[in-house]
């Protein structure tokens, strides 16, 4: 089990110690292309959703399921073999965090993380798409 999820969210506000632990973690289980690892993450009757998973044939973009996210997570690490993020900001808020980070093709998504009582997502939600003729970070 991952240290993330050995303590309780307490309060509705995410600390600022649990968005950093959270976030080396799970950026960390990607880089390692550990599935289990980054999975841990998970609950497993998460909710994930991402323009990507519509490309993949995700119906309206959405992966039910732990087992579902699995074989979705899986297939993108075998698509991109040198995959690796590096990490530019997270942020807090009601039961969530939110990864802003740079990835495959030096895109910078943010990914939304809506979290339980224990830490895990419960909903997360991808975001790919720039604001035309704005760099990103």
């Amino acid at each position: 089990m991952m240290a993330h999820m050995d303590r309780a969210i307490t309060s509705l506000e995410v600390s600022a110690d649990l968005i950093a632990e959270f976030e080396r973690e799970w950026i960390e289980a990607w880089n390692a292309h550990d599935i289990d690892r980054i999975l841990s993450h998970y609950r497993d009757d998460v909710r994930f959703v991402s323009p990507l998973a519509v490309r993949a044939g995700a119906r309206h973009g959405a992966v039910r399921g732990r087992r579902a996210l699995r074989d979705y997570f899986e297939r993108g690490l075998a698509s991109y073999p040198a995959l690796h993020f590096q990490p530019i900001a997270a942020l807090g808020g009601i039961r969530s965090i939110a990864l802003h980070y740079r990835s495959v093709a030096d895109r910078p998504p943010v990914e939304v993380m809506e979290l339980d009582a224990r830490g895990q997502v419960r909903r997360a939600t991808a975001h790919y798409t720039a604001t035309p003729n704005r760099d990103a970070p």
